[in-house]
């Protein structure tokens, strides 16, 4: 009977500590709507990208504000492009897969690949925090993304080897940037991007500027 007592007794315990808490996530979500979607704002941005994989290489991008879901949280729409040869050791790791898959009772037979480009689209759906509204505006997000992935090289031109390497992957990434007002509607943005996809992780810092429309999230 000192069980069951005690049994409930802790239920109402936990009932009571859970109640404020699932209240206030049931107020968070109930903040996050459609009806502040529209197109905002868009703008470039271009910098430096570094992977685990791939040499140091230049990339950009093309974004779309698509306005607000939630006070603060902006949808941010992206398309961007990197190109960049593999690393070295990355090549010197599929010449040594390439070539242990060759027939040769002398041993003596190697692949040999002098260089790899891989050209990586990106589409990317990304929600914003804006940490701190006015001129200086900073933000962190949160996002997925979708990469194409096109391989290239003068040693697999026309192989399996090359039909092997283009993919299309799914990849998450995370944001941190900053927006600083020039004009009403102008603004310069600086960010850095941390993604991980399949068989790649990356940085990237860019800085480039966005223009924001009347009524939009950044107006």
């Amino acid at each position: 009977m000192r069980a069951g007592t005690s049994l409930l007794a802790l239920a109402a315990c936990l009932a009571t500590l859970a109640a404020p808490r699932a209240g206030y996530a049931q107020g968070f979500l109930d903040e996050f709507t459609s009806e502040g979607l529209r197109f905002s704002g868009f703008g470039m941005d271009f910098g430096g990208a570094w992977s685990d994989r791939l040499d140091p290489s230049f990339s950009g991008s093309f974004r779309v504000d698509m306005g607000s879901v939630a006070p603060r949280v902006r949808p941010m729409l992206s398309v961007s492009v990197l190109r960049s040869g593999y690393a070295g050791d990355e090549i010197a790791i599929l010449e040594e897969r390439l070539t242990a898959v060759i027939v040769d009772p002398s041993g003596e037979a190697r692949i040999e690949i002098d260089s790899l480009t891989l050209t990586n689209v990106t589409l990317d759906l990304d929600l914003q925090y804006v940490l701190q509204a006015g001129r200086v505006a900073p933000y962190a997000g949160l996002g997925i993304g979708v990469h194409l992935r096109d391989v290239r090289g003068p040693a697999i031109a026309g192989t399996i080897v090359e039909d092997a390497l283009q993919a299309v992957v799914a990849a998450v990434n995370a944001t941190v940037g900053l927006e600083v007002a020039v004009s009403p509607r102008v603004r310069l943005t600086a960010e850095g991007r941390g993604v991980a996809a399949s068989g790649l992780l990356a940085l990237m810092a860019r800085a480039g500027v966005m223009v924001r429309l009347p009524g939009g999230s950044g107006s």
